[in-house]
């Protein structure tokens, strides 16, 4: 039987691919149950640096949960409320401390959707469509889309979105803010890994500790989120030396000169 998720490692990137493309990478127990694995390996592997997630095949990123395991398998929808990271995909993506950049190769249709938007940052086909599905349906969200979405595009927007269970294309998604850039098809993992490699070749510790702070810091209102960021950065700016700062100083700038 196929790996359910594979992982290539290269160059402190983790590539990591949803593997049922004759199924539309639909979320199965056992996909789910593999991504947990993978994705805490990842975590503990500190020759990993930042990930990259993305679906097998050019027709979906993930269809979302296994429409079919759903009806077919008593108390199976218990899992669009799971909270284990062992069933619920969104967090055992959350879970890993190392930034995850989705390379959303097709459709992310409502569970799937969750999924992409569990990534740090998101990159799309120009084929990536996404749906919020879950109104026609008939089952309520349960991994973070009703409040994640607007905060990302808009209340209105994602309003549109979810209520009439319509599609939304790459081009307009980019437009609104939803994914950072559209890239022919087969330039999509590339795109997606160079990125990751730029990440990757800052200090790991910093660039956990720096995500942290931006989740963390969404979590609250606007005033307790500065509060935060304040007392993070003032605890490790003074672990910071004048010396350090100057070692990479040339090295920033000659990066500046390059891009």
């Amino acid at each position: 039987m196929n790996d359910l998720v594979l992982m290539e490692k290269a160059g402190g990137i983790a590539t990591v691919t949803l593997n049922r493309p004759d199924a539309m990478n639909a979320l199965s127990k056992a996909l789910r149950a593999r991504l947990y694995e993978v994705m805490t390996a990842i975590d503990a592997d500190d020759e990993v640096r930042a990930v990259v997630l993305t679906g097998a095949g050019d027709r979906a990123f993930t269809a979302g949960l296994d429409l079919k395991e759903l009806g077919s398998q008593p108390g199976a929808l218990g899992s669009a409320n799971a909270t284990g990271a062992d069933e619920n995909p969104v967090r055992a993506i959350e879970l890993c401390r190392k930034p995850v950049v989705g390379a959303i190769n097709g459709v992310a249709i409502t569970g799937g959707f969750e999924v992409a938007l569990a990534c740090d940052i998101l990159i799309a086909s120009d084929r990536a469509r996404f749906a919020d599905t879950h109104a026609r349906v008939g089952v309520m969200p349960g991994w973070g889309l009703s409040q994640k979405l607007s905060r990302l595009i808009g209340i209105s927007r994602a309003k549109e979105l979810s209520l009439s269970g319509n599609f939304l294309d790459a081009a307009t998604a980019e437009r609104w803010g939803l994914v950072n850039r559209v890239v022919p098809a087969d330039k999509l993992v590339a795109t997606a890994q160079r990125l990751a490699a730029d990440i990757a070749s800052i200090d790991p510790a910093f660039i956990s500790a720096y995500k942290r702070l931006i989740d963390d810091g969404l979590a609250l209102p606007f005033g307790e989120a500065l509060a935060l960021e304040h007392e993070r950065s003032s605890a490790a700016n003074r672990q910071v030396t004048p010396e350090a700062v100057e070692a990479r100083r040339a090295a920033v700038q000659a990066r500046g000169r390059t891009q």
